[in-house]
C-alpha cells in the first residue's frame, strides 16, 4: 500500500513503461512464478527477488513513494528504465491477491532506499545552495538543447556576446533557407520528387551549422513529406509555408509581440528560462508518453492543476535508446511547483519543488464538446501559428467508426472529431472502445490539424483513469 492507503492500478504501472516490449516483457513477470523473497512496506517500498535468463537471479526493489516520482534499482543489465523486472514486481504488487505481503524489508533493499532518500536530500540542498550563489540559471528549453541539464552564466557580458554571434549564425541560416525554398517553388513541385531525400538532408545540415535545430527539424520533415502518399504535394506546400513564415519570423522578430517573438525563438531552436512564477498546485498526472528519433526520446508529460484549472506540459530528454529519467504514474496527483517557460500559450513548464509523492485523486479535468476543442485549436494558432496540437479533454464522447477511420462523437451526435490515422492503428484504440461499450466517456488527447489523439480516459461513472498509449 501507497502512503495514502491506495495500491496503485495495472495501467499505473504500464504507463511508465519506456516502450512496448518492456511492457509486453513486464506482462510475463507478473506472476508469481519468477519472484521469491517478494514483500512491501506500507511506506511505498516494494521488494523481490526475480530469476534471470543470464545471470539472474535479479535483487529488484522500487520506491514508489520518492516525491519526484517512482525510482527503481535492479540488478539486471538492461538500459531501460524502469527495467521489466520493476515493472513485473510492480504488475504484482498491483493484484493485491497477497501475492506481495507487507512485511519488513530485508537489508539490501532497506540500504538502497535509505541510500537513495538521502542522496536526494543532499542533492536538493546542494542544488538550493548553487542556485543561489550562481544567480541566473538557463535551462534547456528545446530538444535542440536535449541534455536537460543547467548552464549558470557567471559572466553576463560575455554571455550576450555570445547570444549575439549565434543570433547572427542563425539569421544567416535562416536567409540561406529562404533562398532555398525560393528556388524549390520556382523548380516547381514536381522536382522535389527528384532530388531525393540527400537535398533535404543537406539543407538540414547547413541550418545545424547555422546554430538552428528547429529549422533542421522542419527541414528533415519536408524531406520525409515529398513523394509520401496521397496529395502529398499539397502538404509540402503547406510545410513550405510554415517554414517561411518562421523564416521570416526570425528575420522580422524585432517587431513582432513578445510572446510571439519568445514563440520564434523557441521554434528556431533556442533555449528559454523558465522565468514565470512558481505555481503550486495538486497536479492531475493526465498522460505520459515517448517519441523517439535516431539522436533522441523526447517524453512529454501532461498535467491539470486542481485548483487553477490550468494544463502544462513537461519536457524531458533522454539519449538514442535510453528512456528519459522523469517518470510519474498517470491517473495519480503530484503536489508540486511549475514555473512556465515564455512562448505563446505558456503551456510548457519546469517542474520545481515536490512536496509529496503522487497521489489519489478523485478530480477530473473538466470537458469541452468536439465543436469548442476545434475552436480552442483556432485561437491557439493565433499565438503559435507552427502548433501541432492543444491539450483537451472531451466530455462526454462515444467512440464510433466512420467508414475506414474512427471518430469520437458528442452524447447528441451532432458533432464529431475524427481520430488521427496514426491512432486508429493502436491498440489503444480498442481499450478505448471497450472501455465506452456505446456509452459517452471522458477522454483527454491532444486535437489538432490531423485530428484528435487520445490518450487517457474515464469511465461513464467511477473509476481510475485508463492510459490509452
Amino acid at each position: 500500500m501507497t502512503q495514502q492507503g491506495v495500491r496503485w492500478t495495472a495501467d499505473q504501472v504500464l504507463a511508465l513503461a519506456p516502450d512496448a516490449a518492456s511492457r509486453e516483457a513486464a506482462g510475463r513477470l507478473a506472476t508469481a512464478g519468477p519472484w521469491s523473497e517478494v514483500g512491501s512496506t506500507d511506506g511505498g517500498t516494494v521488494w523481490g527477488v526475480c530469476r534471470g535468463g543470464g545471470g539472474g537471479p535479479y535483487r529488484t526493489v522500487v520506491d514508489v513513494a520518492d516525491a519526484s516520482g517512482p525510482t527503481c534499482t535492479c540488478g539486471c543489465p538492461s538500459l531501460r528504465y524502469p527495467c521489466k523486472h520493476a515493472l513485473g514486481l510492480l504488475l504484482l504488487w498491483t493484484g493485491g491477491d497477497g501475492a506481495v505481503p507487507e512485511g519488513e524489508p530485508p537489508a539490501w533493499a532497506e540500504r538502497w532506499v535509505t541510500g537513495r532518500r538521502e542522496d536526494a536530500e543532499a542533492a536538493a540542498g546542494a542544488e538550493t545552495a548553487e542556485t543561489g550563489a550562481a544567480g541566473t540559471e538557463v535551462a534547456a528549453g528545446t530538444a535542440g538543447d536535449a541534455s536537460g541539464s543547467v548552464s549558470r552564466t557567471r559572466d553576463p557580458v560575455a554571455a550576450r556576446r555570445r547570444a549575439e554571434r549565434r543570433a547572427e549564425r542563425i539569421t544567416a541560416g535562416a536567409t540561406e533557407l529562404e533562398q532555398r525554398l525560393a528556388d524549390l517553388l520556382r523548380g516547381g513541385l514536381a522536382e522535389a520528387e527528384q532530388t531525393g531525400y540527400a537535398w533535404w538532408e543537406e539543407t538540414a545540415a547547413r541550418m545545424v551549422d547555422a546554430q538552428a535545430p528547429g529549422l533542421a527539424s522542419r527541414v528533415r520533415e519536408l524531406g520525409s513529406t515529398a513523394s509520401s502518399g496521397p496529395d502529398w504535394p499539397v502538404r509540402l506546400l503547406e510545410e513550405c509555408a510554415l517554414l517561411h513564415l518562421l523564416d521570416q519570423g526570425w528575420l522580422r522578430r524585432d517587431r513582432l509581440p513578445e510572446d510571439l517573438a519568445a514563440t520564434v525563438r523557441t521554434r528556431v531552436g533556442l533555449s528559454a528560462t523558465a522565468d514565470g512564477p512558481a505555481v503550486r498546485d495538486q497536479w492531475l498526472i493526465l498522460a505520459q508518453y515517448d517519441s523517439v528519433d535516431a539522436r533522441l526520446t523526447t517524453r512529454r508529460v501532461w498535467l491539470y492543476g486542481t485548483e487553477t484549472g490550468r494544463t502544462a506540459l513537461l519536457l524531458s530528454y533522454g539519449a538514442a535508446g535510453r528512456a528519459p529519467e522523469l517518470t510519474l504514474p498517470v491517473g495519480l496527483s503530484l503536489d508540486a511547483e511549475l514555473s512556465t517557460y515564455p512562448g505563446g500559450g505558456r503551456r510548457r513548464a519546469a517542474l520545481g519543488k515536490r512536496f509529496a509523492p503522487p497521489a489519489p485523486v478523485e478530480i477530473r479535468p473538466k470537458g469541452v464538446t468536439p465543436s469548442q476543442a476545434l475552436a480552442r485549436y483556432g485561437r491557439a494558432l493565433r499565438d503559435d501559428p507552427w502548433l501541432e496540437s492543444v491539450p483537451v479533454t472531451l466530455e462526454q464522447v462515444v467512440p464510433v467508426p466512420d467508414g475506414d477511420s474512427w471518430q469520437l462523437a458528442d452524447a447528441s451526435g451532432e458533432t464529431a472529431l475524427p481520430l488521427t490515422p496514426a491512432f486508429g492503428n493502436r491498440a489503444g484504440l480498442w481499450r478505448l472502445v471497450a472501455l465506452s461499450g456505446g456509452v459517452p466517456v471522458q477522454v483527454f488527447g491532444e486535437c489538432g490539424h490531423r485530428g484528435f489523439t487520445p490518450l487517457t480516459a474515464w469511465p461513464a461513472g467511477p473509476g481510475q483513469a485508463v492510459s490509452l498509449n
